[in-house]
């Protein structure tokens, strides 16, 4: 009865994704046991890892246990199809990570990596965490942000229209106007 049940329930994936790369305490966190039980509790099913250039390797697991089903990889040359197929995004804070997911309306965790230096990278993520477009964590507190976060209160993120700037800096600098 119980692979009958495991074949009915629908998979619904956390993709983390670091991008190029190296911040292992996301990986950490998210290999974290404690973070792993509260996704199993929120429903989710898969964890798939993209860990870029780290060194910390997290653990594997088939789920046979009642656990996530963990996968990880270090690079792809496209993270475009596991954007599109997964519940939830754990993305570092770079913005072109940001803002595909956002784009594609996924629910988004943007965890900030407190080891860079000059990291404007936060300032984007907490501007838009208070825009209620995503959620902004710390990987000491990603597994607080999960356990409370709220998909309804997130709101759609559209683009701006960036017409009116360049128009305004065509004529500034005396380009026609097309």
């Amino acid at each position: 009865m119980g692979d009958r049940e495991d074949s009915i329930k629908p998979r619904r994936t956390v993709f983390v994704t670091v991008g190029t790369t190296c911040f292992d305490s996301l990986v950490k966190a998210v290999d974290n046991q404690e973070v792993q039980d509260e996704l199993l509790r929120r429903g989710f099913t898969d964890l798939v890892i993209q860990m870029g250039r780290g060194s910390y390797i997290p653990r594997k697991s088939n789920g046979e246990d009642g656990s996530l089903v963990v996968d990880y990889f270090t690079f792809s040359s496209s993270i475009a199809d596991y954007l599109q197929s997964t519940s939830l995004v754990i993305s570092h804070a770079g913005s072109g990570s940001i803002f595909e997911s956002l784009r594609l309306g996924k629910p988004l965790i943007v965890v900030v990596n407190e080891e860079l230096m000059d990291n404007h990278q936060s300032e984007l993520a907490e501007e838009l965490a208070e825009r209620k477009h995503l959620y902004c964590a710390r990987p000491h507190t990603l597994h607080h942000t999960i356990a409370h976060m709220d998909f309804d209160s997130l709101l759609p993120y559209t683009p701006g229209n960036a017409r009116p700037v360049v128009s305004l800096i065509n004529k500034f600098l005396g380009f026609p106007d097309d």
